[in-house]
């Protein structure tokens, strides 16, 4: 009888306090974006997610995971990386270990979209329609979210880039229509696009981010790349974890502050923080609840 008592009363709590319900499993699919190449986010906690690839990287995922703990909310974190890859890569050679109930996934493909034909939406579109069947098929419920990656300065400041000669909101804007175009053949549970890339034209526009880091990085302003003007910098990255949080869970993410935990290891300055924070509050445009 003792038990049974026990066992109603936790059920009450369950009920009563999402905190104690069962964690919601996110799973992140992605490349070199996904897992902080080129920045120290790439190792960041790696202890604190399920890599299927065995490969113990913490990257953005781990940000996520870490902006979750904070905020109190219950997240099992997932990651699926492949250097390079795009969606059409992860499901002809990962769709074994992808083939999952998962109640979130973040999914993004090639930053050119296409390898041989850049800018070209037509692989992003098919397999994010095979993914979503998929993913649907595994979990009705589920909630898919694709994140339109960053402008790169390599394809624009150099001679050998792709949108060379044109600006960074241009190769913004054809990275986020490929992904609206993807979006609008919705064939399962794609619910939005995260537009990351309209977050670093905006951190440009405010003057926290240089837009050019072949000129050199202004004074007082950050620069969003990594080394290699391809990549992330540890800015960039947690610009990234900030927006996939934001979205997904419709949450007012300046409420961080200045004392972010993650902000703080990732060596960004309380200021900057704010900052980034702010940038992705005005991009995501979320009511402050």
């Amino acid at each position: 009888m003792k038990n049974y008592i026990k066992l109603i009363f936790i059920i009450l709590i369950t009920i009563a306090n999402p905190a104690f319900a069962q964690a919601k499993k996110i799973l992140f699919i992605g490349n070199s974006f996904t897992y902080g190449a080129t920045a120290s986010a790439e190792f960041f906690h790696p202890e604190t997610v399920t890599d299927l690839n065995k490969s113990n990287i913490g990257g953005v995922p781990a940000i996520f995971k870490m902006l979750s703990q904070e905020a109190g909310l219950d997240y099992d974190v997932y990651v699926e990386t492949i250097p390079g890859a795009t969606l059409e890569q992860h499901y002809k050679t990962k769709y074994d270990i992808l083939n999952q109930k998962w109640d979130v996934v973040v999914m993004h493909t090639l930053s050119i979209l296409d390898g041989k034909n850049p800018g070209n939406p037509a692989q992003l579109i098919d397999y994010s329609q095979k993914f979503a069947q998929m993913f649907s098929a595994q979990n009705p419920n589920v909630k898919i979210y694709m994140t339109a990656t960053w402008p790169r300065a390599d394809q624009i400041y150099r001679p050998s880039g792709y949108w060379y000669g044109k600006t960074t909101n241009q190769m913004t804007d054809d990275i986020m229509n490929g992904y609206q175009a993807a979006l609008k053949e919705n064939h399962g549970n794609i619910v939005a696009i995260i537009p990351l890339g309209k977050a670093w034209e905006n951190a440009f526009k405010d003057g926290i981010a240089d837009n050019n880091p072949y000129d050199g990085t202004d004074y007082d302003k950050v620069n969003l790349w990594g080394w290699d003007s391809y990549h992330a910098s540890n800015y960039g990255y947690y610009l990234h974890a900030l927006m996939d949080f934001g979205v997904i869970n419709d949450f007012d993410v300046t409420k961080f502050d200045k004392n972010d935990r993650a902000a703080r290891e990732l060596g960004i300055s309380q200021s900057q923080a704010q900052k980034l924070q702010n940038v992705v509050q005005a991009t995501v445009g979320i009511s402050i609840k």
